[in-house]
């Protein structure tokens, strides 16, 4: 579904990604993880096309180097910041609609408004009361919800867990494994390890601007070497 070649991305004349290569299959999750700075966040990035990509980045067949954000995410690809990027002002039923592409009606693609608050009891609750009251891990759920209602086809989700209570990290996982559940790809940014290791089916360890290693949790777990040079403070 996602194929990364050889991506390279700048900041200034600082080279963050240096000849990026991974993938993501259908229904797939695959998290990228690696120690802050190395440029996980910056490959998301580089993707949506909000930082200028150099390399070959293809969705569906097609590449997407080149376009323009709005663009990638209408052909499919939804993208979570770290940020928790809310509007505060607006209720959480009105930040929920304000995720549907142009033209999309509320109910027609893959999830409904009714699912996320399947998925996430606490977003009906809160359905309409503004999202400035909602505690941390509200707004990360909404945010992610948000995302899933333009439907996309796979979505990338950066450091979803960073800053939440250990219950509220659980149902983030859950939460995730409930979207690849539906045939939605993931691409997950985490610092943490547990997380990473318990809802993905591959692992990409990043070091340096590029992956330094490839292969499935429990591959990882037995290589101690890795995570002592790329993962262990």
């Amino acid at each position: 579904m996602l194929v990364v070649n050889d991506l390279h991305a700048y900041y200034g004349k600082s080279h963050i990604l240096q000849g990026v290569n991974l993938t993501v299959g259908e229904g797939e999750i695959v998290a990228l993880i690696g120690r802050n700075g190395v440029g996980r966040s910056t490959t998301c990035k580089a993707i949506m096309g909000e930082v200028e990509p150099h390399g070959s980045v293809q969705f569906q067949g097609q590449e997407i180097v080149g376009r323009k954000s709005y663009e990638i995410a209408q052909a499919g690809i939804g993208y979570v910041p770290e940020n928790r990027d809310i509007f505060p002002g607006m209720t959480t039923r009105q930040n929920l609609l304000l995720g549907l592409k142009p033209g999309q009606k509320e109910g027609t693609g893959r999830w409904s408004m009714e699912d996320m608050f399947g998925l996430f009891s606490n977003l009906r609750e809160r359905a309409d009361v503004e999202a400035s009251v909602l505690s941390g891990g509200e707004k990360q759920m909404l945010t992610i919800c948000r995302t899933l209602m333009g439907d996309p086809s796979l979505i990338m989700i950066d450091e979803p867990t960073e800053g939440l209570a250990p219950k509220i990290v659980q149902q983030v996982g859950e939460l995730l494994e409930q979207i690849a559940a539906r045939g939605v790809s993931i691409l997950l940014v985490e610092q943490k390890l547990t997380i990473a290791l318990k809802v993905s089916s591959r692992v990409y360890v990043m070091g340096h601007g590029h992956i330094v290693f490839d292969g499935s949790p429990q591959a990882l777990q037995d290589n101690a070497d890795i995570r002592k040079e790329w993962l262990e403070v």
